[in-house]
């Protein structure tokens, strides 16, 4: 079932007679429980033609880096090989996506996308809307709760969300039905970009080469679907207990293809509810109420990636310590480096240098330090952003612009006034070791940096 809320015209053109209907696929890259590629089968079996897929590979999406662009080849890769299954022809081009979807639009009867939430996504569709002279259908599919439907207007707080959410839950948390494709487009004569070759693929785009992929993340659906198999099976029963230790593996690596839109988190969550598992109730808050908080953060509020995103009490609170005395200070290089007198810092920043994802506790803690050890709370902010968008596999995300936010007080509260955080909530290395062996952690990151070197992977080119 597509609910209704899910669709938004964005342009006023009229069906008209085409070849095909077009989906254009650019952030729900997945052929599976994909509300947006169902929609335009569901149109063009109505029409009696086939549909077609099309994605718009871009050089220069902002922070993007040879790390990003090959997950994301590979699940492109991935996606293309599982349309064609169901007689669906993905093209690649490479050029800016609103341009090409205009492009493919010109013998389309009606076009549909997906939804993004970033300012990047919006223009998008908002530009190649107004070039179609067919019709837009915007259908979202990267969210449970459709972001207008869960709230309309910005969010004070998981709290002020969670309710809102949870009131519409049973309406939208409802299998999604496959439709088979009754028109074949694989005969279709279209020039495409070549992803099977996925270091090939890199070769012939102009990317940012400064961060190379990750050894122990592999792009695509069917990655996303062996590691949520492998979490159901052997982590879930323990997540409450355990996710907040990074020393244990009990998370369950999804935000990267959810970042992609390689796995759709209707299908986490339906998946996890339905397992019947003591701690399904702890995993489905962190994957729907703070993940489409994050979500309901970028969508309305324009300055998401700024130091003027943060609430009144905590640009405040924070300008009115902006000269408090440092107890030490770090450059960027220095914090990119992991170059800090403490250990469990340096260790967090190496374990998303290495491995393009930091635990998420560890992620709080490393963006508090980053603020405590800055000049200014402003140059805190850019460099927790710039570190966790360069590194992270799900950085220039929603849920990651919301992360760093949160550590300088965003959907939190006021706590007690201390030095340099005035009234934003504060931690500690003691705060660590009360929870989990600190020092193991250490020990843990210093392991994967030696395989690292020993495999010869690299992981970086750090600025010299």
């Amino acid at each position: 079932m597509i609910q209704e809320e899910r669709v938004e015209a964005l342009n006023a053109a009229e069906q008209r007679k085409g070849k095909y209907v077009l989906y254009w696929m650019q952030a729900s890259q997945r052929a599976q429980c994909n509300h947006a590629l169902e929609y335009a089968i569901v149109q063009a079996n109505a029409l009696g033609i086939p549909v077609v897929a099309f994605f718009g590979m871009t050089d220069s999406f902002p922070e993007g880096n040879q790390r990003h662009y090959t997950f994301m080849l590979e699940g492109l890769r991935d996606a293309k090989r599982t349309l064609e299954k169901r007689g669906i022809q993905l093209v690649i081009q490479r050029c800016s996506p609103e341009r090409g979807a205009v492009m493919m639009s010109r013998d389309a009867s009606l076009a549909v996308v997906d939804r993004g939430y970033l300012r990047i996504q919006k223009a998008w569709r908002r530009d190649g809307a107004a070039a179609m002279d067919c019709p837009l259908l915007q259908v979202e599919s990267d969210v449970v709760v459709p972001v207008k439907e869960a709230s309309p207007k910005e969010e004070y707080s998981a709290a002020t969300i969670r309710k809102k959410i949870h009131r519409k839950l049973t309406s939208y948390l409802i299998p999604l039905k496959e439709t088979r494709p009754l028109a074949d487009s694989l005969a279709l004569d279209f020039e495409s970009f070549p992803v099977e070759d996925v270091e090939k693929a890199l070769s012939h785009l102009e990317v940012d080469r400064s961060v190379q992929p990750v050894p122990v993340l592999r792009g695509g659906s069917g990655e996303a679907g062996r590691h949520l198999e492998i979490f159901l099976e052997d982590k879930l029963e323990h997540y409450a207990e355990f996710r907040n230790d990074p020393t244990r593996d009990y998370l369950s690596l999804m935000s990267p293809y959810l970042h992609f839109g390689q796995i759709s988190p209707l299908h986490i969550a339906l998946r996890i509810s339905g397992s019947g598992a003591a701690d399904a109730e702890a995993y489905l808050e962190e994957l729907i109420v703070r993940r489409e908080l994050g979500i309901n953060f970028v969508f309305y509020n324009d300055r998401y990636d700024t130091f003027a995103s943060l609430p009144d009490w905590a640009i405040r609170s924070l300008k009115a310590h902006r000269h408090d005395p440092r107890p030490y200070r770090y450059s960027r290089r220095e914090f990119e480096e992991g170059n800090t007198h403490d250990p469990y810092w340096n260790a967090a920043q190496k374990e998303m240098v290495l491995r393009g994802k930091m635990h998420g506790y560890m992620r709080m803690y490393w963006g508090k330090k980053i603020l405590e050890w800055s000049s200014t709370p402003e140059e805190a902010y850019q460099t927790a952003l710039y570190l966790n968008n360069k590194y992270e596999l799900d950085g220039r995300d929603p849920s990651g612009f919301m992360g760093v936010a949160w550590c300088f007080g965003k959907h939190d509260r006021p706590w007690g006034e201390r030095p340099i955080f005035g009234n934003v909530r504060y931690m500690n290395a003691g705060g660590l070791k009360r929870k989990f062996d600190a020092d193991g952690y250490v020990q843990l990151v210093r392991r994967w940096e030696s395989q690292n070197a020993e495999a010869g992977a690299g992981g970086n080119d750090l600025p010299r």
